[in-house]
């Protein structure tokens, strides 16, 4: 099943179970603290991102390939944690958009497995993890790759939070689909050009592992999307780079959750 979130016709809110390519069956109430099931079917005027998240939680270097392509030479000991803002967030078939006010010519794409958190939970073993899981989407870590390694301070907050930065959906394909996270396909594809090509078998911390990390002492909240790190072939990582422009068409492609696909534009100034 894949849960969808998006505005009616009148531009109102509804989320339910997608039946169509644009369409769905209406649910009422919340997702994560209960609902109840219609059989109406109602058409998707607009996509939203599937969840308004807790929080976005992101790792970094989680892909042997692609930390190899970074200069990594030691794999890292734990995961590497980094958080995206809410407002970085941007559902599907909507414009990606390159800064100019704070400008970055440096625009990377990053495409991610992304696991939502379905309850809440705390020093949960690695062997219940997935117990806790909701579902899977696709996401896009947009990364702003000048403010990350230059202007940022080796800090990667600012270079991954701008507006639009965090393509998150179409839906969340529930977890009974998906047994085995740790064996999708993925892909982004540029341009009609895949350039991005992978399996998240090639994680260094896989899903299970991920969530007993993060929830250590720490309260994972229900809510919470965990963006589980990006495969080798980033623009950064070319020679030359590869760096998204105003035109440019990303998808971002996870075998059994499907395309997200933004387009892409600058930042437009008062």
């Amino acid at each position: 099943m894949t849960i969808v979130r998006f505005l009616n016709a009148d531009g109102q809110v509804e989320f339910g179970e997608r039946v169509g390519p644009r369409s769905a069956k209406r649910w009422i109430g919340d997702l994560l603290t209960g609902y109840e099931v219609t059989d109406e079917i109602v058409d998707i005027a607009e996509w939203l991102v599937p969840i308004v998240p807790t929080d976005i939680i992101c790792i970094g270097l989680n892909y042997r390939k692609h930390a190899l392509e970074s200069g990594v030479t030691k794999m890292p000991e734990y995961p590497i944690v980094f958080y995206k803002s809410k407002n970085a967030l941007l559902p599907h078939e909507v414009s990606i958009e390159i800064p100019r006010y704070l400008a970055s010519d440096s625009v990377d794409f990053e495409c991610e497995l992304a696991v939502v958190i379905g309850r809440t939970g705390k020093n949960i073993p690695r062997e219940r993890a997935l117990d806790y899981v909701l579902g899977y989407t696709a996401a896009n870590d947009v990364s702003a790759r000048d403010w990350q390694l230059q202007r940022g301070g080796k800090q990667w907050g600012r270079a991954k939070s701008f507006d639009t930065f965090c393509p998150l959906g179409p839906g969340i394909v529930t977890k009974d689909e998906i047994p085995n996270p740790n064996s999708l396909g993925i892909r982004t594809i540029l341009n009609e050009e895949a350039v991005q090509e992978c399996n998240t078998e090639d994680m260094i911390f896989d899903v299970p592992t991920l969530i007993e990390f993060l929830s250590g002492s720490t309260t994972l909240l229900a809510g919470t999307v965990i963006l589980t790190g990006t495969p080798h072939g980033v623009g950064m990582g070319r020679t030359p780079p590869i760096w998204l422009k105003s035109g440019d068409t990303v998808i971002v492609e996870i075998d059994g959750i499907g395309q997200l696909v933004n387009d892409v534009k600058e930042e437009r100034l008062p």
